[in-house]
Order: structure tokens, then C-alpha cells, then sequence
């Protein structure tokens, strides 16, 4: 009997029976002084003098621009996008139509530069099948214009694991084929942290995270390399910014919603 009673009242303390109400306008300190330093850090825990993250607000939908994003495609024009200059600086010839803009004549980079990023873009295969393997539906994200994450209709297609939609061109498979069937838009969500040189020299590689429909493919991936086809890509030194740029592989792919956010380190001012 007396266990019986010490447990109800053990359930009615901790389902607050007993307990007395919050009371409304607490305060709490915005941070100390006296606490010791993050191991690895300059900071003390909950230092109060640490630099408080920048505000940014989220878009009102899934997938929409936050409010630090740089848009390059709204689906209204290519005013943030040229030809690549290897082919001579003509406009961008690409189709333009009700809100994406689709692959026609030759590649395309942007006008602005940019190292580590988050990238968001979404991206449509042909409805009708027209070929096999990597003629179905290809195109490329190409980071820096160098490093390629693949754009391929890899529903129910079969073709070489790194080349699936996702893949670290020609060096990772992705994790998974989270593909949508042609013709459905597919959202790729990525961030870049781009390579760094000293000179000639390499001395930090690019790494990459990549999530495709909301599924993980790569988690801070190394990159081994600029995109390469049937060799093993190599890294040459270039610009700590580049332009991003979109594969034309002879399938009339499709674009929109597309935006980008350059990423800063911790504890900027």
C-alpha cells in the first residue's frame, strides 16, 4: 500500500500537479565572463563578448530564396548569365518560358564569381525518353566551372555508378538514386566549399555536400579533381572565385528557381 501511494505521487510530481506556475517577463543573462574557454577556441562558453550570427530570413516556401541569397534565375530572364568565354563572348542562347529556362545551344556560366557557397537549383529531364544511359536527360552542375555534380534522367536508367544523377563526375557515386521520374523537377540543394592554392600548389581540397529531393548523396565529400571523362580528373590551380556554370550535353534539360549564398566562416562581425 505504501509503494502504491509513493508511486502516484511520484506520477503527480512529474505530470506538474504539484508544481507552481511560470511566472510571466523572466530574464536571464545575455552571456558570462567567468566561464572557461572552448577547447580549440578563443571563446569562453556562453561568452558574452562572442559575435552574434548575422540575422537572415528564411523564404516563405520551401525552396524559396532567403533574404541573403544572390538569384540567378527567377524564371523570368538570363541577365545573370553569359556563354562561357573558351566559346567567345555571344549572350546566352538558351529558351526561356514559363518560369524555367531550357538547354539549347551551348553551355552557360554566371556573370559573378564565387568560392564557398550554398547552391539551390531545380532541374527537369525530358518527359519522352530519347536514348539510353548518359543520353537521357544529361546536363551538369559545374562548380567553379571545374567540378562537376551530375544532371541525369537515372530513373530506371541504367549506366556507370559515377555518372548517376548526383554523382561526383567520373570520381563518387552518390549515396543513393533519389531520382523522380523524367519530366518531374528534381531539386538539388548543395554547398561548396571550394579548394585552396598557394601559388601552383594545392593545399586544401574541395569538398562537397549534396542533397537531391531532400535525400543525402554526399556528406563533405572530397573532391578528387576538375570534371574528367574516361581519365582521372587533377586539380590545376585557379581564381579563389569562379563562375558557376550549367552543362549543355545535347538533352534539352531544364532549369529553375535558381540561387546562391556565399558562405563566411564563424564569428564574423
Amino acid at each position: 500500500m505504501k509503494l502504491s501511494l509513493l508511486l502516484l505521487a511520484l506520477c503527480v510530481l512529474q505530470n506538474g500537479a504539484f508544481a507552481q506556475p511560470r511566472k510571466k517577463g523572466r530574464t536571464a543573462p545575455l552571456g558570462y565572463t567567468d566561464t572557461p574557454i572552448l577547447p580549440g577556441q578563443k571563446w569562453k562558453v556562453h561568452d558574452i563578448d562572442r559575435p552574434r550570427p548575422k540575422l537572415v530570413t528564411p523564404g516563405n516556401t520551401p525552396g524559396a530564396p532567403p533574404s541573403d541569397a544572390i538569384v540567378l534565375f527567377d524564371g523570368k530572364d538570363l541577365s545573370q548569365w553569359e556563354a562561357p568565354s573558351k566559346t567567345g563572348a555571344k549572350p546566352p542562347a538558351w529558351k526561356v518560358e514559363n518560369g524555367y529556362m531550357e538547354v539549347t545551344t551551348g553551355g552557360m556560366v554566371t556573370k559573378q564569381k564565387f568560392g564557398d557557397i550554398q547552391l539551390h537549383l531545380e532541374w527537369a529531364a525530358p518527359a519522352e525518353i530519347d536514348g539510353t544511359s548518359q543520353w537521357r536527360g544529361n546536363s551538369g552542375v559545374l562548380l567553379m566551372d571545374r567540378y562537376e555534380i551530375q544532371v541525369l534522367d537515372s530513373y530506371n536508367n541504367p549506366t556507370y555508378a559515377d555518372g548517376q544523377a548526383g554523382a561526383i563526375y567520373a570520381q563518387w557515386p552518390p549515396l543513393v538514386n533519389a531520382s523522380r521520374k523524367p519530366g518531374e523537377w528534381q531539386t538539388y540543394d548543395i554547398v561548396f566549399e571550394a579548394p585552396k592554392f598557394e601559388g601552383p600548389k594545392l593545399v586544401k581540397p574541395g569538398y562537397v555536400t549534396v542533397f537531391a529531393n531532400g535525400v543525402l548523396l554526399h556528406h563533405r565529400k572530397e573532391i578528387g579533381g576538375r570534371m574528367s571523362h574516361r581519365v582521372v580528373g587533377t586539380y590545376e590551380a585557379h581564381g579563389a572565385e569562379e563562375p558557376l556554370g550549367l552543362q549543355n550535353h545535347d538533352t534539352s534539360v531544364r532549369y529553375r528557381n535558381i540561387w546562391v549564398r556565399r558562405l563566411a566562416g564563424y564569428d564574423q562581425p
